[in-house]
């Protein structure tokens, strides 16, 4: 299974993204509105800094909170294609139930698109919901560090502005 699991997230590298770096992007924007059923993930997130990810990051998500960053929401949403059942339920198996898996409606708007992003692309908002990274590949590889490193700055400064759901400054951030 693991073995089949790196094949496929290394064909899923092999079908590319945008070569965007970290910084380049609509910075500071709200997210365009994207559902999932009845569901609005961005709207129910707000107040939080949220990390949207076009793949899977549960690593991300416990090596963060190891070092402090426990208010976070982690979402995927899974792919719209052909292939996206078969693969929607293996993520399902493999994330925890600390990150919220989205499977795409055929029948709504394809969420990858409205978004602009593409396979292992990470968009990180602020907890007013402003776009302060969007993350591409080859940037986007969960071990170089650039995501953890977004979603910390995002987490402990104010890099959009003044925001209503800002609080004491909760960045105490417990380093390895």
């Amino acid at each position: 299974m693991r073995a089949c699991l790196g094949l496929l997230l290394a064909l899923c590298m092999l079908h590319g993204g945008g070569a965007e770096s970290e910084g380049d992007g609509p910075r500071c924007q709200l997210p365009p509105v994207w559902k999932i059923g009845d569901l609005e993930p961005m709207k129910e997130a707000m107040g939080h800094v949220t990390v949207v990810a076009l793949l899977e990051m549960d690593s991300l998500r416990q090596r963060l909170e190891n070092q402090g960053l426990r208010d976070v929401v982690y979402m995927v949403v899974s792919h719209q294609g052909a292939h996206a059942p078969g693969l929607h339920a293996m993520l399902a198996q493999k994330l925890t139930e600390h990150i919220s898996l989205y499977k795409q409606d055929e029948a709504l708007p394809d969420v990858w698109q409205t978004l602009g992003g593409n396979n292992n692309d990470f968009f990180i908002y602020d907890r007013c919901g402003r776009l302060t990274h969007r993350i591409s590949l080859p940037y986007s590889i969960i071990g170089h560090g650039h995501v953890e490193r977004a979603v910390k700055d995002t987490y402990c400064n104010s890099l959009c502005g003044e925001c209503t759901h800002e609080g004491e400054s909760r960045c105490k951030l417990a380093l390895p």
